[in-house]
């Protein structure tokens, strides 16, 4: 007998490897939702908010390979929309039910009426409505093999009348095949590589993802020319523990250190990066690039060799090539330049707090210290992205998990729930701001229906502190920029969720070591110093006039005491503006 389209949807999902759909049911979407209940197979994990959803199936396909949303017609699938963009962009294998009006009633401007191809096309790589209970299980099979074979998000648009009706056997396969290929650089390429590398004499290794698995080989190459590694933030966490040749990360976040050497080097190496700050990259030495994506070769920086292949396997078959080099004059300069700039900054992280405020750097480090060996963070864009760039120490084993392409606010309380349900033997740690969290405050719920042991630790600086740091540098004084909030931890109490505010920076240490060991969800509201400011390893001269500018207009308004307040929280950083 012939099975619903919704029964071999739940069969195929199933048989893919996806465990769990998250989505809020309702209408168009409820026969899916009866055929999970009816099936038990795979998991519906019933969220507040089709975001939350889809930020929490990204997190889940970047640990364990593939995941699942979907959203009801009209405003339920709408609400997928930005977290499947940072899906998206992160390289996350999502599969999304995009449910829609019954098909007589599509091209009349009915209840509810979208068109899901239209709206999800910019946000994913593979994008199809279904119209027939023929066209269904091949295009379904198609999405999924798309979503795992290219890492991108898949949408598969769903009548509500086409889930119900029946379908005749799957013509196409009924496996997902995953592979894993081999992208080797052709000899010639391998031999002008090793060329440049031999002819140079300040090398910089630069690791972005790419380098994760490669790692090791990656250390082997460095120690044969002694070459400094330098790595974005969303590698840190995999590159910087126990590599004897680490000089920091660069960008936004970084430290100095990175940076100089960049500048200083005769040729740096991008191994696995997109990195897109090209106000950070050298222009005035040679650049390889390699990368597993051709098309992302030269796009960011004047590079002069291109090369497409898989980092692991490309540095295998080069290092052979290259020359022992044994001059450590140029690694051994700026490995001592970041002992000393990590000092410095480890230094003041200590420092418990300024006229009784607590210390965001001071907080993270508590964290990194308290927190397991194979913790999975998750951390808002913002400024908790500086605190888990520059105090969040990677172990080996551990993960950290952000919007870092997409750059979407809110986004590290649903990545910790979808954390959580893909690998409940590990700990999971979000690193939230106050702006981000209000945002999807509702899904702390789902957190507590799932009974989610998360740790969540909300940074309250009472503004949107990032956005208040660029209007100053571009010339704007900060406005509109406070945050009203509520007492977050007395939400998080009324949820269920265990829940303390913290404001005394004595008290900090002992609560976020309790706070890991509670069994269940945890909050914790540290109110942090308003007036930390985290500057990046390079400042533009623009940077300094912009936010001498900004402070002068905050004179002209007649606001002495908010000037005596930025002029006093940044007075630490003068000399590094100097």
């Amino acid at each position: 007998m012939a099975k619903k389209v919704a029964d071999r949807l739940v069969d195929t999902l199933d048989a893919a490897g996806v465990k769990r759909i998250y989505a809020v049911t309702g209408d168009s979407l409820n026969p899916v939702n009866d055929a999970v209940r009816r099936h038990k197979s795979v998991e519906w994990v019933h969220v507040r908010h089709e975001e939350t959803g889809a930020f929490a199936a990204g997190a889940e396909a970047q640990l364990n390979g593939i995941a699942c949303c979907a959203g009801s017609c009209g405003p339920g699938h709408v609400h997928l929309i930005n977290g499947l963009y940072d899906a998206h962009r992160s390289g996350a294998s999502v599969l999304a039910i995009a449910s829609a009006i019954t098909s007589n009633e599509m091209g009349t401007t009915y209840f509810q009426e979208t068109q899901p191809v239209k709206l999800f096309e910019d946000c994913s790589g593979y994008n199809r409505m279904a119209l027939t209970a023929e066209q269904f299980p091949r295009m379904l099979h198609g999405a999924l093999q798309h979503a795992v074979g290219r890492k991108e998000v898949a949408v598969i648009g769903l009548p509500g009348d086409l889930a119900s009706a029946r379908s005749a056997s799957n013509a196409s396969s009924d496996q997902v095949f995953v592979t894993s290929p081999r992208v080797i650089p052709e000899t010639r390429l391998l031999e002008k590589m090793a060329e440049k590398i031999n002819n140079a004499s300040r090398i910089v290794l630069f690791c972005g993802m790419g380098a994760r698995e490669g790692r090791e080989e990656v250390l082997q190459l460095a120690e044969k020319i002694n070459a400094p590694v330098a790595c974005t933030f969303k590698s840190k966490v995999y590159m910087d523990h126990d590599n004897p040749y680490f000089i920091g990360l660069t960008g936004l976040l970084g430290y100095p250190t990175a940076y100089e050497a960049m500048q200083e080097a005769d040729l740096l190496i991008m191994l696995g990066t997109d990195f897109p700050y090209d106000a950070f990259l050298p222009t005035d030495c040679e650049i390889i690039q390699v990368d597993l994506r051709p098309e992302r070769l030269g796009r960011r920086a004047r590079v002069t060799l291109g090369i497409h292949g898989d980092v692991q396997d490309t540095v295998m078959a080069l290092t052979p090539l290259v020359d022992r080099r044994p001059d450590r004059s140029f690694l051994d300069k700026y490995l001592e330049k970041y002992k000393h700039h990590d000092g410095i900054m480890q230094r003041e992280a200590q420092i418990e707090g300024r006229d009784k405020k607590i210390a965001p750097e001071y907080a993270a480090t508590l964290i990194d210290k308290y927190a397991a060996e194979d913790a999975i963070f998750t951390v808002d864009t913002g400024m908790c992205c500086v605190w888990g760039a520059r105090y969040i120490n990677g172990t080996g084993k551990r993960e950290m998990l952000g919007s870092f392409n997409h750059g979407s606010m809110a986004n590290a309380m649903p990545q910790a729930i979808g954390a959580a349900l893909a690998r409940p033997g590990q700990q999971v740690v979000a690193l939230c701001g106050d702006g981000g969290i209000s945002m999807l405050l509702g899904d702390l719920a789902t957190i507590v229906q799932y009974n989610l042991p998360v740790k969540i630790f909300v940074f309250n600086n009472r503004s949107l502190g990032m956005v208040k740091l660029e209007m100053e540098v571009a010339g704007f004084p900060d406005w509109q920029t406070d945050m009203y909030d509520p007492d977050f931890s007395k939400v998080a109490a009324a949820m269920g969720i265990e829940s303390v505010q913290i404001h005394d920076p004595e008290k900090c240490e002992t609560a976020i070591r309790n706070a890991f060991d509670i069994q269940g969800p945890v909050l914790i509201e540290l109110m942090t110093d308003p007036d930390s400011l985290a500057l990046p390893p390079h400042i533009e001269l623009s940077q300094v006039k912009g936010f001498v500018e900004a402070m002068a207009k905050v004179v002209v308004s007649g606001n002495i005491g908010e000037l005596w307040n930025t002029i006093r929280a940044n007075v630490k950083h003068i000399p590094e503006i100097v």
